[in-house]
């Protein structure tokens, strides 16, 4: 890649299509992407605006109804997160390396996908403070794959109870929570081999009304031990707005190099707390 020839809005798209592709907590599907808006600065505010519930009233015949007003609630999603990324390519080792140039665009994927482990950590870190506490199952152990299979069951149940809608439900489990559950037929079954085809996002399959999907960022849970945080959701639970804010390249004042470097700026919000449910989880 020569410099006279880098274009930034290609390199922030192809940055975005990288993260999209390889975020697990801030996935589409697993967290609401539907008010990124316009984001041009760090401290940028996107505005949710939902609305209040409908009042349900009996008619009586000969009896005027009650006409009430449609409230509507503005909840703000402050883009509190600015990361960067920035590195160098000599010439004398990008004329060593083979296809040249595509030494940064390849390094330029790896910032991608670091960005979005940074990121990642950040949801993930958001979802286990703002889940109900309701919602939280403290410290279960699991001793076998059918242990596994149930806690999703009951994760389901708490989202039932909360009116939580079946459609697009998702989980997201530590490797060693899929390990179990790939030992249970149930899973295997019902969904390990249906979702194969579709694996991306960290998605291993589906299971107990669940899309499953797979990370190393679960939070570390509430619980004096060593458990894990297993999350259990809907999309309409937190929202999530990003944007490669500025991709930048240049000659190194100093030196025979090619600099490239990158700003992403997020935030993100639990907006439905009864809208996650979370357990607690020890492997034995």
């Amino acid at each position: 890649m020569a410099i006279s020839n880098f274009i930034p809005e290609v390199w922030a798209a192809e940055l975005l299509v990288t993260l999209e592709k390889s975020l697990v907590y801030a996935a589409p599907g697993v967290v609401n992407r539907d008010y990124e808006g316009d984001i041009s600065a760090f401290g940028d505010t996107v505005h949710i605006t939902t609305l209040a519930d409908p009042t349900i009233g009996t008619y009586t015949p000969h009896t005027d109804i009650t006409i009430e007003d449609v409230d509507d609630v503005d909840t703000t999603l402050l883009i509190n997160q600015s990361k960067y990324f920035a590195f160098e390519v000599d010439d004398v080792e990008k004329r060593q390396s083979r296809n040249g140039g595509a030494v940064l665009s390849e390094q330029a994927r790896k910032a991608g996908y670091k960005l979005r482990d940074v990121a990642d950590q950040h949801v993930a870190g958001l979802m286990a403070a703002g889940v109900d506490a309701g919602n939280l199952v403290a410290e279960a152990t699991l001793a076998s794959p059918a242990d596994a299979y149930d806690l999703l069951v009951d994760l389901g149940v708490i989202l039932d109870e909360d009116n939580v809608p079946d459609d697009g439900r998702w989980v997201v489990v530590t490797p060693a929570f899929h390990g179990l559950l790939k030992k249970d037929s149930r899973f295997v079954g019902s969904g390990d081999e249906a979702g194969a085809a579709a694996r991306r996002n960290g998605m291993i399959g589906e299971a107990a009304g669940f899309t499953i999907r797979k990370s190393n960022n679960a939070p570390d849970g509430p619980g004096a031990g060593a458990g894990k945080l297993i999350i259990a959701g809907y999309s309409g639970a937190t929202t999530y707005a990003e944007q490669i804010n500025n991709v930048e390249a240049a000659r190194k004042e100093k030196g025979f190099a090619d600099i490239v470097k990158g700003l992403h700026l997020y935030g993100a919000k639990v907006v439905r707390a009864t809208g996650l449910a979370a357990a607690d989880v020890v492997i034995q």
